[in-house]
């Protein structure tokens, strides 16, 4: 059986303990959108490209504030990240030519989520005849595309 490795992701399944800080707080309050990876602010939530995709094009809308979960988030949160969410639809469908999307959210460590005390929505691009999220077929072939290069793509999309 042949490996297709993916070494970018090592900073962040290697880790042994969470950074410190939340990175959603982080982002949402720094000035540098570019660095931070956020595409696009809006008056409850942002847009940011997932620093560990699955696929090219991985985005996240995630609330301002920091909330942990569903129950705790106010109506506003939840309807503005769900516009956050049609609009990376529709970003990704135009730039990436993305033919379906898996969009969900898992609220809790048993759930999968890798941060669990910052709501946030994954917008996951997919293409037909794609294996998911981990090409496991021979001749499989991967096409990466560097962080900037997505972030330069797309925010075009939202700000142009």
């Amino acid at each position: 059986m042949k490996r297709l490795w993916a070494p970018w992701r090592m900073s962040y399944v290697g880790a042994s303990q969470a950074p410190a800080g939340c990175v959603f707080c982080e982002a949402v309050s720094g000035s540098d959108d570019r660095k931070n990876l956020v595409l696009f602010r809006g008056d409850h939530a942002f847009l940011i490209l997932n620093a560990y995709p699955y696929t090219p094009g991985h985005l996240m809308a995630v609330l301002n504030r920091h909330v942990g979960g569903l129950r705790e988030a106010a109506a506003e949160e939840l309807g503005s990240a769900m516009e956050l969410v049609r609009l990376a639809v529709s970003i990704l469908s135009v730039e990436y030519r993305a033919e379906g999307f898996n969009v969900g959210l898992n609220q809790g460590r048993v759930a999968g989520a890798g941060i669990t005390d910052h709501l946030h929505v994954h917008v996951v691009p997919r293409w037909v005849g794609d294996t998911n999220f981990m090409p496991v077929l021979d001749d499989v072939r991967v096409l990466p595309e560097a962080l900037e290069t997505t972030y330069d793509r797309l925010r075009g999309r939202v700000v142009g």
